[in-house]
């Protein structure tokens, strides 16, 4: 074996792995303690992603990125290892979504003024990305890139400065 050889280990994908392990402990803390009442989560996800189960009139109604609220009106809980699921009302009727991990792009506690940002780690298919790229709604000057993750405050307590993780502070200097 080569002395010089230095495996490519990829770290942001491993960062953001586990970054995406918080977000499924918060999730489990919520559901084993059912602390409905103290619960204020907003979680970004891909509609896309192969592995999502959402009713199609969502999928309909909204581009390639949804966002729901887990806070006072929410059932049924369940934290799987790759994905969970949650049911939620739209328009006065209980729907139950699948959402696996990897499809996230944002989590946001805002009772704690905490915020993840994430870059979508599986591969659409070249049919996705030309919809994705043809639609207005995402157009480059208002979409933040899907390579890089991004962090940015969120409006929490005034009190208290917003706790945001960014994955720059990992990267090494260009």
């Amino acid at each position: 074996m080569d002395e010089n050889f230095t495996p490519r280990i990829n770290y942001e994908m491993l960062v953001e792995s586990a970054l995406r392990g918080v977000v499924q402990a918060a999730l489990k803390t919520i559901a084993d303690d059912d602390m409905h009442e103290n619960v204020h989560f907003y979680i970004t996800f891909s509609t896309s992603h192969p592995d999502a189960v959402i009713p199609q009139h969502l999928c309909d109604k909204n581009s390639d990125l949804l966002a729901i609220v887990l806070q006072h009106q929410f059932w049924n809980l369940e934290i799987d290892e790759d994905s969970f699921s949650v049911e939620l009302s739209f328009s006065g009727k209980k729907e139950t979504l699948s959402i696996p991990y990897m499809s996230i792009v944002e989590f946001k506690d805002q009772n704690a003024g905490f915020e993840l940002q994430f870059s979508l780690l599986y591969e659409a298919s070249d049919d996705e990305e030309e919809e994705i790229a043809d639609d207005p709604k995402n157009s480059q000057e208002d979409t933040p890139s899907r390579d890089e993750p991004q962090a940015k405050p969120t409006k929490g307590d005034e009190n208290e400065a917003a706790k945001v993780v960014s994955l720059d502070a990992f990267r090494k200097g260009k």
